[in-house]
Protein backbone atom coordinates (compact mmCIF):
# COMPACT_ATOMS: atom_id res chain seq x y z
CA UNK A 1 0.00 0.00 0.00
CA UNK A 2 1.60 3.52 -1.53
CA UNK A 3 0.20 5.90 0.22
CA UNK A 4 2.28 8.95 -1.46
CA UNK A 5 -0.40 9.32 -4.35
CA UNK A 6 -1.26 11.71 -6.79
CA UNK A 7 -4.36 14.02 -6.98
CA UNK A 8 -6.03 10.83 -8.36
CA UNK A 9 -5.10 8.32 -5.65
CA UNK A 10 -6.55 11.24 -2.92
CA UNK A 11 -9.76 11.77 -4.64
CA UNK A 12 -10.71 8.19 -5.33
CA UNK A 13 -9.64 7.02 -1.51
CA UNK A 14 -11.37 10.32 0.03
CA UNK A 15 -14.50 8.33 -1.96
CA UNK A 16 -13.62 4.84 -1.32
CA UNK A 17 -13.84 5.91 2.39
CA UNK A 18 -15.72 8.80 3.30
CA UNK A 19 -19.19 7.57 4.71
CA UNK A 20 -22.03 10.13 4.59
CA UNK A 21 -22.92 13.14 7.31
CA UNK A 22 -23.85 16.22 8.21
CA UNK A 23 -22.64 17.92 10.71
CA UNK A 24 -25.50 20.42 11.43
CA UNK A 25 -27.47 17.49 12.32
CA UNK A 26 -27.32 16.52 15.98
CA UNK A 27 -26.20 13.36 16.77
CA UNK A 28 -27.84 10.66 18.01
CA UNK A 29 -27.46 10.04 21.87
CA UNK A 30 -24.55 7.32 22.10
CA UNK A 31 -24.70 7.15 25.78
CA UNK A 32 -25.90 3.26 25.84
CA UNK A 33 -24.52 0.69 28.03
CA UNK A 34 -23.14 -3.01 27.12
CA UNK A 35 -25.24 -6.08 27.83
CA UNK A 36 -22.54 -8.82 28.43
CA UNK A 37 -25.01 -11.35 28.05
CA UNK A 38 -25.72 -10.79 24.23
CA UNK A 39 -23.77 -13.78 22.63
CA UNK A 40 -22.09 -12.66 19.22
CA UNK A 41 -24.92 -13.74 17.12
CA UNK A 42 -27.14 -11.47 18.76
CA UNK A 43 -25.15 -8.49 18.69
CA UNK A 44 -24.97 -8.99 14.84
CA UNK A 45 -28.56 -9.43 14.46
CA UNK A 46 -29.34 -6.29 16.13
CA UNK A 47 -26.26 -4.67 13.92
CA UNK A 48 -27.81 -6.12 10.75
CA UNK A 49 -31.58 -4.65 11.81
CA UNK A 50 -29.60 -0.96 11.67
CA UNK A 51 -28.91 -1.61 8.00
CA UNK A 52 -29.41 1.79 5.96
CA UNK A 53 -32.74 1.39 3.03
CA UNK A 54 -32.82 3.81 0.88
CA UNK A 55 -32.39 4.43 -3.09
CA UNK A 56 -30.52 7.84 -3.68
CA UNK A 57 -28.60 9.98 -1.32
CA UNK A 58 -26.84 12.96 -2.36
CA UNK A 59 -25.04 15.69 -0.28
CA UNK A 60 -22.15 18.28 0.22
CA UNK A 61 -18.87 17.35 1.34
CA UNK A 62 -15.83 19.00 3.03
CA UNK A 63 -12.56 17.28 2.65
CA UNK A 64 -9.51 17.67 4.60
CA UNK A 65 -6.18 15.57 3.94
CA UNK A 66 -3.29 15.62 5.96
CA UNK A 67 -0.28 13.24 5.04
CA UNK A 68 2.56 13.86 7.24
CA UNK A 69 3.23 17.20 6.82
CA UNK A 70 1.25 17.92 3.60
CA UNK A 71 -2.65 19.12 4.30
CA UNK A 72 -4.88 19.91 1.74
CA UNK A 73 -8.57 20.54 1.67
CA UNK A 74 -11.42 19.71 -0.85
CA UNK A 75 -15.01 20.58 -1.31
CA UNK A 76 -17.21 17.91 -3.38
CA UNK A 77 -20.76 16.93 -3.96
CA UNK A 78 -21.54 13.35 -3.38
CA UNK A 79 -24.05 11.18 -4.90
CA UNK A 80 -24.85 7.51 -4.48
CA UNK A 81 -27.92 4.72 -6.13
CA UNK A 82 -27.53 2.04 -3.68
CA UNK A 83 -26.22 -1.25 -5.05
CA UNK A 84 -25.42 0.53 -8.39
CA UNK A 85 -23.62 4.22 -8.64
CA UNK A 86 -21.71 6.14 -6.59
CA UNK A 87 -20.55 9.55 -8.20
CA UNK A 88 -18.42 12.73 -6.43
CA UNK A 89 -17.73 15.68 -8.12
CA UNK A 90 -15.07 18.41 -6.79
CA UNK A 91 -15.49 22.19 -6.73
CA UNK A 92 -16.03 23.91 -10.81
CA UNK A 93 -16.29 20.42 -12.09
CA UNK A 94 -12.18 20.18 -11.70
CA UNK A 95 -12.25 16.23 -11.23
CA UNK A 96 -14.68 13.67 -11.35
CA UNK A 97 -15.20 9.86 -9.88
CA UNK A 98 -18.26 7.32 -10.74
CA UNK A 99 -17.24 3.93 -9.67
CA UNK A 100 -19.98 1.08 -10.45
CA UNK A 101 -19.86 -2.63 -9.37
CA UNK A 102 -17.82 -3.23 -12.72
CA UNK A 103 -15.73 -0.17 -13.34
CA UNK A 104 -13.60 3.18 -11.25
CA UNK A 105 -13.87 5.86 -13.58
CA UNK A 106 -11.93 9.16 -13.22
CA UNK A 107 -10.94 12.12 -15.17
CA UNK A 108 -9.04 15.79 -13.81
CA UNK A 109 -9.43 18.99 -15.53
CA UNK A 110 -6.53 20.39 -14.39
CA UNK A 111 -3.88 17.88 -15.66
CA UNK A 112 -6.21 16.93 -18.77
CA UNK A 113 -5.73 13.37 -17.46
CA UNK A 114 -8.16 10.34 -16.53
CA UNK A 115 -8.26 6.76 -15.84
CA UNK A 116 -10.41 3.49 -16.30
CA UNK A 117 -10.27 0.27 -14.50
CA UNK A 118 -10.76 -1.93 -11.31
CA UNK A 119 -10.36 -2.15 -8.34
CA UNK A 120 -7.11 -4.31 -8.22
CA UNK A 121 -4.94 -1.14 -7.79
CA UNK A 122 -7.13 0.31 -5.26
CA UNK A 123 -7.05 -2.33 -3.36
CA UNK A 124 -3.33 -2.82 -3.91
CA UNK A 125 -3.43 1.06 -2.42
CA UNK A 126 -5.31 0.85 1.07
CA UNK A 127 -4.38 -2.81 1.53
CA UNK A 128 -7.69 -4.31 1.55
CA UNK A 129 -9.66 -6.29 -1.32
CA UNK A 130 -12.36 -3.79 -2.34
CA UNK A 131 -15.32 -4.46 -5.07
CA UNK A 132 -18.26 -2.01 -5.18
CA UNK A 133 -20.26 -3.49 -2.14
CA UNK A 134 -17.17 -3.54 0.05
CA UNK A 135 -16.87 0.01 -0.78
CA UNK A 136 -20.67 1.35 -0.21
CA UNK A 137 -20.53 -0.28 3.43
CA UNK A 138 -17.73 1.74 4.31
CA UNK A 139 -20.14 4.83 2.99
CA UNK A 140 -22.96 3.34 4.69
CA UNK A 141 -20.84 2.45 8.23
CA UNK A 142 -21.61 -1.24 7.93
CA UNK A 143 -19.44 -4.28 7.96
CA UNK A 144 -17.07 -4.28 5.04
CA UNK A 145 -16.37 -7.57 5.09
CA UNK A 146 -19.95 -8.68 6.31
CA UNK A 147 -20.13 -11.44 9.29
CA UNK A 148 -19.60 -14.82 6.95
CA UNK A 149 -17.97 -16.94 9.40
CA UNK A 150 -18.06 -17.49 13.19
CA UNK A 151 -17.25 -14.19 15.29
CA UNK A 152 -16.70 -13.92 18.80
CA UNK A 153 -17.60 -11.11 21.07
CA UNK A 154 -16.46 -8.95 24.03
CA UNK A 155 -16.47 -5.86 25.39
CA UNK A 156 -14.14 -3.15 25.42
CA UNK A 157 -14.46 0.26 27.02
CA UNK A 158 -18.13 0.33 26.67
CA UNK A 159 -18.21 -1.05 23.18
CA UNK A 160 -18.85 -4.18 21.83
CA UNK A 161 -16.03 -6.33 19.76
CA UNK A 162 -16.39 -8.93 16.97
CA UNK A 163 -13.70 -10.25 15.30
CA UNK A 164 -13.64 -13.43 13.77
CA UNK A 165 -12.92 -16.79 15.70
CA UNK A 166 -9.73 -17.77 13.99
CA UNK A 167 -8.31 -15.04 12.78
CA UNK A 168 -5.48 -14.48 9.62
CA UNK A 169 -2.57 -14.56 10.40
CA UNK A 170 -1.55 -12.12 7.72
CA UNK A 171 -4.89 -10.04 8.14
CA UNK A 172 -6.36 -9.14 11.38
CA UNK A 173 -10.45 -7.83 11.40
CA UNK A 174 -11.90 -5.96 14.29
CA UNK A 175 -15.69 -4.46 14.05
CA UNK A 176 -16.48 -2.19 17.45
CA UNK A 177 -19.80 -1.68 17.74
CA UNK A 178 -21.88 1.61 19.66
CA UNK A 179 -24.14 -0.33 22.52
CA UNK A 180 -27.02 2.17 22.02
CA UNK A 181 -27.58 1.77 18.29
CA UNK A 182 -25.30 -1.12 17.23
CA UNK A 183 -23.96 0.63 14.63
CA UNK A 184 -20.25 0.77 13.61
CA UNK A 185 -18.09 3.23 15.99
CA UNK A 186 -14.75 1.85 14.48
CA UNK A 187 -13.79 -0.66 11.70
CA UNK A 188 -9.76 -1.93 12.27
CA UNK A 189 -7.42 -3.75 9.71
CA UNK A 190 -3.95 -5.11 10.38
CA UNK A 191 -1.53 -6.74 8.02
CA UNK A 192 1.21 -7.09 11.18
CA UNK A 193 3.65 -8.32 8.16
CA UNK A 194 3.36 -5.61 5.98
CA UNK A 195 3.10 -2.92 9.00
CA UNK A 196 -0.28 -1.88 7.88
CA UNK A 197 -3.06 -0.39 9.53
CA UNK A 198 -6.67 1.13 8.07
CA UNK A 199 -9.12 2.68 10.32
CA UNK A 200 -12.17 4.02 9.71
CA UNK A 201 -14.01 5.76 12.87
CA UNK A 202 -17.61 6.79 13.15
CA UNK A 203 -17.28 9.65 15.37
CA UNK A 204 -21.02 10.17 15.35
CA UNK A 205 -24.36 9.36 13.89
CA UNK A 206 -27.68 11.15 12.75
CA UNK A 207 -30.98 10.18 11.65
CA UNK A 208 -32.49 10.55 8.37
CA UNK A 209 -35.81 9.79 6.80
CA UNK A 210 -35.91 6.75 10.18
CA UNK A 211 -32.50 5.95 8.86
CA UNK A 212 -29.66 5.96 11.05
CA UNK A 213 -26.65 7.08 9.26
CA UNK A 214 -22.77 8.79 10.30
CA UNK A 215 -22.33 11.50 10.87
CA UNK A 216 -19.02 12.58 11.67
CA UNK A 217 -15.84 10.08 10.75
CA UNK A 218 -11.81 9.81 10.40
CA UNK A 219 -10.35 7.57 8.20
CA UNK A 220 -6.71 6.61 9.37
CA UNK A 221 -4.16 4.24 6.91
CA UNK A 222 -0.76 3.25 8.05
CA UNK A 223 1.83 2.12 6.15
CA UNK A 224 5.20 1.01 8.62
CA UNK A 225 5.94 4.80 9.47
CA UNK A 226 3.63 6.67 6.34
CA UNK A 227 0.45 7.82 7.96
CA UNK A 228 -2.86 9.18 6.27
CA UNK A 229 -5.31 10.79 8.08
CA UNK A 230 -9.02 12.41 6.11
CA UNK A 231 -11.50 14.12 8.43
CA UNK A 232 -15.08 14.79 6.72
CA UNK A 233 -18.00 17.01 7.30
CA UNK A 234 -20.97 16.44 4.98
CA UNK A 235 -23.89 19.22 4.47
CA UNK A 236 -27.50 19.07 3.01
CA UNK A 237 -27.59 15.38 3.40
CA UNK A 238 -31.03 14.19 1.50
CA UNK A 239 -32.44 10.84 0.61
CA UNK A 240 -34.56 9.27 -1.89
CA UNK A 241 -34.59 12.02 -4.42
CA UNK A 242 -34.32 11.82 -7.97
CA UNK A 243 -30.60 12.33 -8.76
CA UNK A 244 -28.16 12.28 -11.96
CA UNK A 245 -24.91 10.40 -12.51
CA UNK A 246 -23.67 12.83 -15.96
CA UNK A 247 -19.98 11.80 -16.84
CA UNK A 248 -18.11 12.14 -19.82
CA UNK A 249 -14.92 11.90 -20.38
CA UNK A 250 -13.26 14.73 -21.70
CA UNK A 251 -11.57 14.81 -25.56
CA UNK A 252 -7.89 15.11 -25.95
CA UNK A 253 -7.49 13.66 -22.25
CA UNK A 254 -4.46 11.26 -21.46
CA UNK A 255 -5.04 7.64 -20.01
CA UNK A 256 -3.11 7.44 -16.98
CA UNK A 257 -1.68 4.05 -17.03
CA UNK A 258 -1.09 2.87 -14.10
CA UNK A 259 1.06 -0.46 -12.60
CA UNK A 260 2.59 -1.59 -9.60
CA UNK A 261 5.36 0.75 -9.22
CA UNK A 262 3.43 3.56 -9.48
Amino acid sequence: MEIKKPLLFVFIVTLLISPYSCKSVKGLDADGTVNENLTAKQIIKENQKQEARFKTLQCRLKIDYRQNEDSQGYTANLRMQKDEVIWLNATLGLARVMITPNKVQFYDKINNQYFEGDYALLSKLLGVELDFFKVQNMLLGEAIFGFDGNYESSVNENKYVLHPKEQSAVFELFYLLNPAYFKMDSQQFYQPLTKRILQVDYASYQEIDKQKVPLNMKIIAVEDTDELNIELEYKSVSLNEEVRFPFNIPSGFKEIKLDETD
